[in-house]
């Protein structure tokens, strides 16, 4: 893990439009986010995500897993890219394909996705975009929120680093809760990569502590 002196160097996995990215740059140019975007890595052309970071001049690498033969090309091509730009850490912003497992095992602790939703409910396979809020609603819940995670071999199961609630209105629908939620999403998820520039995250079994200010 970088000390509490270095920038994270950061390759962020994207498939759209990458409000999360935009949020991670502007926390960034603010000097909340003590951290450099040395590559923006999609699985998909033409995504809002290239737009935001070519304006930025940051590389982009685009890698969709169907150009390759079998999981282990595609994680060997995933590992090159990543140390060819020099990325010690990585953030999911909304990619859409399951991480091999060798870069999960290569980047273990160095890896984190932000998920819309409290998690472990609202979780698993599938459970993305405004269904994971159709689900909440559905199920009547009062609260529903956001999880940073750190990412393991499954999905939506590594051990959680951040959470924050968001309030379920009686009048919600799953478009104006995913617009709330999203809001607090741009506000954690920087907040959460900060703590792991800061070198306060230490993760033991499933749980994760955060140290103060003065123990690192």
């Amino acid at each position: 893990m970088p000390d509490s002196s270095s920038k994270l160097r950061i390759a962020v996995f994207a498939s759209g439009g990458g409000s999360n990215f935009g949020a991670m740059l502007k926390a960034i140019d603010k000097g909340e986010l003590n951290a450099e975007s040395v590559l923006l890595l999609t699985d998909r052309a033409g995504i809002g995500a290239i737009d935001k970071a070519e304006d930025r001049d940051i590389p982009v690498a685009v890698l969709p897993p169907s150009n390759f033969e079998g999981e282990g090309a595609f994680a060997e091509a995933l590992l090159n890219t990543l140390a060819n730009h020099q990325a010690d850490f990585i953030a999911l912003a909304g990619y859409l394909k399951k991480i091999p497992s060798s870069v999960v095992d290569a980047f273990k602790h160095r890896m984190v996705n932000v998920h819309p939703a409290l998690l472990p409910a609202f979780g698993g396979k599938g459970m993305y975009g405004e269904r994971i809020h159709e689900a909440v609603i559905e199920a009547g819940c009062r609260v529903s929120g956001v999880t940073v995670h750190l990412v393991d071999s499954d999905y939506d199961t590594g051990p959680i680093v951040l959470q924050e609630p968001v309030a379920v209105r009686q009048d919600d629908t799953a478009r104006s809760l995913a617009a709330r939620v999203l809001q607090a999403e741009h506000r954690v998820y920087p907040e959460a990569l900060q703590l792991f520039a800061e070198g306060r995250v230490e993760v033991d079994g499933r749980t994760v502590h955060i140290r103060s200010n003065e123990d690192v």
